[in-house]
């Protein structure tokens, strides 16, 4: 009967597996909601303003060539 004592800790890794899959989605779920798609991996500051700037590039050509 004395081998069961890691049966004992299944319960809280589960809890905790579960606590973090609940973190991770709320991120995910609350992200999708304010900008409207799914936040990037690996995406920092230098992403962002590369993004920017593409952007600018893209609106710029874009009304130029009207």
């Amino acid at each position: 009967m004395g081998k069961f004592y890691i049966v004992e800790a299944f319960l809280p890794l589960g809890i905790i597996a579960g606590m973090l899959c609940v973190m991770g989605n709320a991120q995910y779920y609350i992200h999708r909601a304010a900008h409207g798609r799914p936040k990037h991996i690996g995406n920092d500051v230098w992403d962002v303003a590369m993004e920017r700037r593409d952007k600018k590039i893209v609106e710029n050509l874009s009304t130029a060539g009207n």
